[in-house]
């Protein structure tokens, strides 16, 4: 029982509602009121956002929509954003594999092995310094050391850059998820006679597997939406192209850029619809990214 010093001797705390001091109870019912009133106010330009981008989109989409090639005169109605699709899902696709486990290994160096050691610091100084850079200037660093190099925008200079994006952000979030993962469970885990790398893959990772979907969901989601390195690096095609390495590709993002300040009203309307896709496709992937997480979290007992 809670207990509490009362002239050199221990006595029964009370806790109860009733005890708690007016000043108290008008503090703590003012905190919960202006939390309630900035959640609301948040959500107010998410709102706005959401409901004008599937009123202006939704009208446009349907499965020849969705699958359809990419209309070469912008003054003409009909035509897709297949190709676009293709070209986004493939870019961030390659992006994730890259980056994801790169950023999960080296946020897992920084917390477990690194600590605070003069390596460890200087990688943690680089990541914050990468998180601020805007996104044209990765497109540019790519574009000057890789497509000037090779002679050719390709899907994978797109993916080289929104790799380079998410990075930073993979790595910062990771390690502080497993920050918050308690000493005690390692110690535990080395107590029974597990080498350290072992508790990290099967202790560590599994009791911050949440947290690291979720930062891995965030990088993804900031790549998916890029323009800047897309338009610089990748090129614009008008057809469906699977291949990472031959030939331009184009994605949402590029698409949406280009239309949405065309004169023409196809051409407008068709930006609508790519947008509340590309939403659509952000939406699918972090609930996917949730289930999976979920699934595999360690579960409280």
């Amino acid at each position: 029982m809670t207990t509490v010093m009362r002239d050199a001797r221990a006595v029964p705390a009370d806790l109860r509602a009733g005890a708690i001091s007016t000043r108290r109870r008008i503090t703590d019912y003012i905190a919960k009121t202006l939390i309630v009133l900035a959640l609301l106010v948040a959500m107010v330009p998410l709102g706005l956002v959401t409901v004008y981008v599937i009123s202006k989109g939704a009208h446009s989409i349907n499965w020849d929509f969705l699958t359809g090639r990419i209309p070469r005169q912008q003054t003409t109605t009909g035509g897709g954003i297949g190709p676009a699709i293709i070209g986004t899902l493939i870019i961030t696709a390659a992006a994730s594999v890259m980056a994801i486990p790169l950023g999960v290994l080296g946020a897992i160096y920084l917390n477990e092995y690194g600590k605070q050691s003069l390596l460890a610091r200087t990688i943690r100084t680089m990541t914050d310094v990468m998180t601020g850079v805007p996104s044209i200037v990765m497109g540019l660093f790519i574009y000057l050391g890789f497509v000037l190099l090779t002679h050719n925008k390709t899907a994978f200079a797109g993916a080289l850059a929104l790799a380079c994006l998410m990075l930073p952000v993979v790595i910062r979030t990771t390690e502080e998820m497993l920050r918050l993962v308690p000493d005690e469970l390692r110690q535990a885990s080395l107590a029974l006679g597990a080498r350290k790398w072992r508790t990290t893959v099967t202790v560590v990772i599994p009791a911050a597997i949440s947290g690291i979907m979720s930062g891995a969901l965030l990088a993804i989601a900031r790549a998916a939406g890029e323009t800047a390195p897309i338009v610089l690096v990748v090129g614009l095609t008008y057809r469906t192209n699977w291949s990472l390495f031959n030939g331009g590709n184009t994605a949402l993002p590029a698409l949406i850029y280009g239309n949405a300040s065309s004169p023409y009203q196809p051409a407008v309307d068709l930006a609508w619809g790519a947008a509340l896709t590309l939403v659509a496709i952000v939406l699918i992937a972090t609930l996917i990214g949730r289930f999976i997480a979920a699934r595999y979290a360690i579960k409280e007992r």
